[in-house]
Protein backbone atom coordinates (compact mmCIF):
# COMPACT_ATOMS: atom_id res chain seq x y z
CA UNK A 1 0.00 0.00 0.00
CA UNK A 2 1.10 3.69 -0.67
CA UNK A 3 0.96 4.89 3.02
CA UNK A 4 2.67 2.02 4.38
CA UNK A 5 5.91 2.50 3.09
CA UNK A 6 8.47 5.42 3.31
CA UNK A 7 7.39 6.96 -0.30
CA UNK A 8 3.98 7.39 0.78
CA UNK A 9 2.16 10.57 0.79
CA UNK A 10 2.99 12.36 3.70
CA UNK A 11 6.83 10.28 3.97
CA UNK A 12 9.53 10.40 1.22
CA UNK A 13 11.55 12.90 -0.31
CA UNK A 14 9.58 15.12 -3.00
CA UNK A 15 8.53 18.12 -2.47
CA UNK A 16 4.08 17.61 -2.49
CA UNK A 17 3.08 19.02 0.42
CA UNK A 18 5.33 22.29 -0.09
CA UNK A 19 3.94 22.69 -4.15
CA UNK A 20 0.37 21.96 -3.05
CA UNK A 21 1.19 24.92 -0.21
CA UNK A 22 2.87 27.41 -2.87
CA UNK A 23 -0.41 26.73 -4.74
CA UNK A 24 -2.97 27.56 -2.20
CA UNK A 25 -1.21 30.81 -1.41
CA UNK A 26 -0.84 31.54 -5.41
CA UNK A 27 -4.59 30.63 -5.79
CA UNK A 28 -4.95 33.04 -2.62
CA UNK A 29 -3.67 35.90 -4.22
CA UNK A 30 -4.97 35.53 -7.72
CA UNK A 31 -8.22 34.94 -6.15
CA UNK A 32 -7.60 38.48 -3.77
CA UNK A 33 -6.02 40.08 -7.01
CA UNK A 34 -9.29 39.30 -9.49
CA UNK A 35 -11.68 40.51 -6.42
CA UNK A 36 -9.22 43.87 -7.02
CA UNK A 37 -9.85 44.18 -10.67
CA UNK A 38 -13.28 43.96 -10.43
CA UNK A 39 -14.32 45.94 -8.14
CA UNK A 40 -12.07 48.86 -9.53
CA UNK A 41 -13.80 47.92 -13.20
CA UNK A 42 -17.18 48.41 -12.08
CA UNK A 43 -16.38 51.51 -9.88
CA UNK A 44 -14.97 53.21 -13.08
CA UNK A 45 -18.07 51.84 -15.11
CA UNK A 46 -20.03 53.85 -12.65
CA UNK A 47 -17.76 56.66 -12.63
CA UNK A 48 -17.98 56.52 -16.92
CA UNK A 49 -21.95 56.47 -16.93
CA UNK A 50 -21.89 59.71 -14.47
CA UNK A 51 -20.06 61.62 -16.56
CA UNK A 52 -16.70 62.27 -15.45
CA UNK A 53 -14.08 60.65 -13.40
CA UNK A 54 -13.84 59.71 -10.04
CA UNK A 55 -10.23 61.40 -9.33
CA UNK A 56 -11.73 65.11 -10.99
CA UNK A 57 -12.39 67.08 -8.59
CA UNK A 58 -15.08 69.26 -9.36
CA UNK A 59 -14.37 73.59 -9.32
CA UNK A 60 -16.93 75.90 -9.71
CA UNK A 61 -16.57 77.82 -13.16
CA UNK A 62 -14.71 80.72 -13.66
CA UNK A 63 -16.04 83.77 -15.13
CA UNK A 64 -13.76 84.97 -18.09
CA UNK A 65 -10.79 87.18 -17.28
CA UNK A 66 -11.17 91.08 -18.38
CA UNK A 67 -8.88 93.05 -20.31
CA UNK A 68 -7.59 94.76 -17.47
CA UNK A 69 -7.18 91.35 -15.78
CA UNK A 70 -4.92 90.32 -18.27
CA UNK A 71 -3.11 93.47 -18.69
CA UNK A 72 -2.14 93.24 -14.89
CA UNK A 73 -1.34 89.45 -15.03
CA UNK A 74 0.72 90.03 -17.94
CA UNK A 75 2.56 93.11 -15.95
CA UNK A 76 3.11 91.06 -12.85
CA UNK A 77 4.47 87.65 -15.03
CA UNK A 78 6.64 89.88 -16.09
CA UNK A 79 5.90 89.86 -19.58
CA UNK A 80 5.48 93.51 -20.64
CA UNK A 81 6.87 96.91 -18.92
CA UNK A 82 5.70 99.61 -17.06
CA UNK A 83 5.57 102.31 -19.89
CA UNK A 84 3.69 99.43 -22.38
CA UNK A 85 1.97 98.53 -18.56
CA UNK A 86 0.30 101.80 -18.65
CA UNK A 87 -0.14 102.30 -22.44
CA UNK A 88 -2.57 99.15 -22.68
CA UNK A 89 -4.52 100.18 -19.62
CA UNK A 90 -5.08 103.67 -21.39
CA UNK A 91 -6.35 102.07 -24.16
CA UNK A 92 -8.93 100.19 -22.34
Amino acid sequence: MMWDGDQGWSHGGDYGGWLMFVGMILLTVAVVLLIVYLVRLSSATAASRAGGSQTASIAPPTAPESPRDIVKRRYAAGEIDCEKYLELLKDL
